[in-house]
Parts: structure tokens; C-alpha cells; sequence
């Protein structure tokens, strides 16, 4: 009974909602509603402070929640444990990405681990949301960037080095610039992943502020328009190159050094690392480096940014 009333307290507390940890228990929401009155009422405490449209937290229920978090979490681990002497990966995997790499990578990968996984279903999820995968119950979430919690794994997938680039026919116009700084005069695409609108360079040591004449939130549709002449575009080099060696685009700043772009696959920090997790990440990352060092899709690593 108390491991009970614990695991429903804790789905209410993360549900922010006795409906919604109703659906997700398979249980009748008074069912839910009359096991928190009793707990309260075994504990001799009030729990959570209920009003119409929100549930708060008291002191104690706060303290109690994350004794109970620990313990639902402890639990979790001995059952992954169980499930890593499994011979394959099984059960539902929860995946998020971004939408391009989504699109043009990922959905074919995941098509081929279903297959050498059948015991597997996979939920994918496509958006330009970042992606919380503790708060949200995703099993791995692919990010671009470095990620700012801590609390996360952030196992590296790939990285890819960056290039200015601009057509020929826009250098004619508007002059090659020799130095970061002169970046400020030039008109500049620029990608909405890069919210600072400021380009670093590692090499010299710069952060440019740029004022763009074209944002896009799609860096293959940049690439196009550099290539009409719309301005100088700053991604991964290896989606331009193709274009370079057919005299669509040239390199811009070359003795110049641009950070990398990288992408990393994030999970829950946990003592006992799902099997179906660390199976996905790892034929995601032997995928990626097939694609890259057969030199194929070169819009790939454009995703990266």
C-alpha cells in the first residue's frame, strides 16, 4: 500500500494534474484523488494545496516528493538492470530531433533498428522545441550544441568544422572581405538556430555582429540562396564543398577558424543506462559515420548548427 500511494503521489506531483496521472496510472481519477486523501490522512500531513486549476507543493510534501522520486527511480534502475540480461533491446523507446536531420537522416536509421530490433517501438518526435527529456519522459533527445544541464548525459554523435561561403557573382559585386571585421559591411544569411546573430571565430580571436539581410530557420534553403547570390553563409563546410568544386560557391576567410557544429544524443543521468537506449545511440552514431566517410548526403551535416 505505501509503495502504491508513493507511486501515485509522484505521477500527480510530475502530472502537475489527478487527470492526467489518472490516464497514465490506467486508473479513475477520484480512484486517484481518494488514494492522496488517505495518504495525507495516514501521514497526518497535508501533501499538496489544491485549487481548481493548479496543485502546489506544500513543505513537506515537497520533501516527501523527492524521497519518492528516488525511490520510484531506484526501482526503475533494478528493472533495467533485469532488462540488460536480456539478449535485445525491447519496449518503447521515446525519441526527439530536430526536424531536418529528422527528415533526411534519422527516419531511415530508425526504419533499420526497428528491423534489427523487432521486439522495438520507437515514438519520434519533430521539432524545433528544446526538448527536457526528464520533464517531458523522453528517452533520448538529439541536440545540437553543447547542452546547458548538467544533470544530462551528452554523449558526442559527430562534429563537423565551419565555413564562410559566398557565389562567385556576389564577390564580384560586393568584394571578397580579408579580416572578421569586415563582415559588418557584407550582407549576411542568417540562420534562425543561431539566435545571437553574432559569428565567432576561434581564430582570430572574434565575435562578429552581423546584420542580415535574409533569415531562414533552414540552412539547406541559406545554402540555395548564397548560391544565387543573396549573400555569405556561415554552416558546416561539408554541405557547401560539392558546390564549391562545381564553382557555385567559394570559400570566404579560408585562413580563418570557425568553431565546429556538433550534435549530441542526451538521456537522463542514470546508474544503469537503458539497453534500448544505448543500442539506438550507438547504431545512430555507426550510421553517421558511414554516411560521412562514404561521402554521401551532403546535406547531412548541414543539420548540424
Amino acid at each position: 500500500m505505501g509503495l502504491d500511494d508513493a507511486l501515485i503521489f509522484t505521477r500527480v506531483v510530475e502530472c502537475h494534474s489527478f487527470t492526467s496521472a489518472a490516464t497514465t496510472l490506467g486508473m479513475q481519477k477520484s480512484t486517484v484523488s481518494r488514494r492522496i486523501v488517505q495518504l495525507e490522512e495516514r501521514l497526518g500531513v497535508r501533501l499538496l494545496n489544491r485549487t481548481t486549476r493548479k496543485l502546489r507543493l506544500t513543505e513537506v510534501g515537497q520533501a516527501y516528493y523527492e524521497r519518492c522520486r528516488q525511490i520510484m527511480q531506484e526501482f526503475a534502475e533494478a528493472e533495467q538492470a533485469i532488462m540488460q540480461l536480456q539478449s535485445e533491446p525491447t519496449g518503447l523507446l521515446r525519441v526527439s530531433s530536430p526536424i531536418e536531420f529528422g527528415q533526411l537522416f534519422l527516419g531511415g536509421v530508425v526504419g533499420e533498428f526497428m528491423c534489427r530490433y523487432p521486439a522495438i517501438q520507437v515514438e519520434v518526435d519533430l521539432t524545433t522545441r528544446v526538448i527536457d527529456p526528464v520533464e517531458e519522459g523522453v528517452d533520448v533527445v538529439i541536440h545540437r550544441g553543447r547542452p546547458q544541464d548538467s544533470s544530462l548525459v551528452a554523449r558526442p554523435m559527430m562534429a563537423s568544422p565551419r565555413q564562410l561561403f559566398a557565389s562567385p557573382d556576389y564577390l564580384r559585386e560586393y568584394g571578397t572581405p580579408q579580416s572578421p571585421q569586415e563582415l559588418v559591411q557584407h550582407r549576411c544569411i542568417h540562420t534562425v538556430m543561431d539566435s545571437s546573430r553574432k559569428w565567432r571565430f576561434v581564430e582570430p580571436d572574434a565575435n562578429i555582429a552581423i546584420t542580415p539581410v535574409l533569415t531562414v530557420n533552414n540552412i539547406t534553403f541559406a545554402r540555395e540562396a548564397a548560391i544565387a547570390g543573396a549573400g555569405i553563409i556561415n554552416v558546416p563546410a561539408f554541405i557547401a564543398e560539392p558546390q564549391v568544386e562545381e564553382g557555385k560557391l567559394c570559400r570566404v576567410l579560408e585562413h580563418c577558424t570557425l568553431p565546429s557544429s556538433e550534435l549530441y544524443a542526451l538521456y537522463p543521468s542514470r546508474r544503469f543506462q537503458s539497453m534500448k537506449v544505448k543500442a539506438f545511440i550507438d547504431f545512430v552514431i555507426a550510421r553517421l559515420e558511414q554516411r560521412v566517410n562514404l561521402g554521401l548526403d551532403e546535406e547531412l551535416l548541414a543539420l548540424i548548427n
